[in-house]
């Protein structure tokens, strides 16, 4: 799946199938409903999944607890827009997906 699919299926009630868990939190987050997507990223593990974290804190403006997951994810602290930084992290977890 390529950004504009994943952009285009927000018109849906539901994430496109089989995009796993943390595309499926930044496809709630992108509806507006945060509190999903932080009770979904918040019980996975690994890089991905801080990264996610990170933004979601840095979106609600909890910028410290952002930047403890910034640093599990092994990433600098965004300063980029928002959704600036969405693109990139959904674009991100996008490629791996595309890989045969």
């Amino acid at each position: 799946m390529e950004l504009a699919a994943f952009r285009d299926s927000l018109s849906k009630s539901a994430p496109p199938d089989g995009v796993g868990r943390l595309l499926g939190a930044l496809w709630y987050d992108a509806k507006g409903d945060w509190v999903r997507a932080h009770e979904i990223v918040q019980d996975e593990e690994g890089r991905d999944a801080a990264w996610v974290h990170a933004y979601l804190h840095r979106k609600e403006g909890d910028q410290s607890n952002a930047g403890y997951w910034y640093r599990r994810a092994g990433k600098p602290v965004c300063k980029a827009p928002l959704e600036d930084e969405w693109e990139s992290v959904v674009t991100a977890l996008l490629l791996p997906a595309a890989l045969p």
